[in-house]
């Protein structure tokens, strides 16, 4: 997997856009969803799990509450890869999916 050049990158973030670029390690990608209560979260985190493994890509998350904040980055590729976007796009959809307040 290689990292985005400039192009690739600004082309594939804006198929993501709620999604905020981070020129931290190389290129990372983050996004904080907010959902009703603690089981909401807990529901969205295991539909993106089951995904991710599916994909062999992990995300890099935290979860307080009803809040979970993820960052995607691809370390073999030191930086942002078109395996993030991709899984962003599986993550905004599932989202989408779930009742939010």
């Amino acid at each position: 997997m290689k990292r985005l050049t400039d192009a690739e990158r600004d082309a594939a973030l804006s198929t993501v856009p709620q999604w905020e670029y981070g020129a931290l390690r190389g290129g990372v990608i983050r996004r904080v969803f907010v959902f009703a209560d603690f089981t909401q979260a807990f529901a969205f985190m295991t539909q993106v799990a089951f995904h991710a493994e599916k994909a062999d890509h992990h995300p890099e998350w935290a979860n307080v509450y009803n809040r979970v904040d993820i960052t995607l980055t691809t370390h073999d590729a030191d930086g942002l890869s078109q395996r993030d976007v991709a899984l962003a796009q599986v993550i905004d959809r599932i989202a989408e999916g779930m009742q939010r307040p």
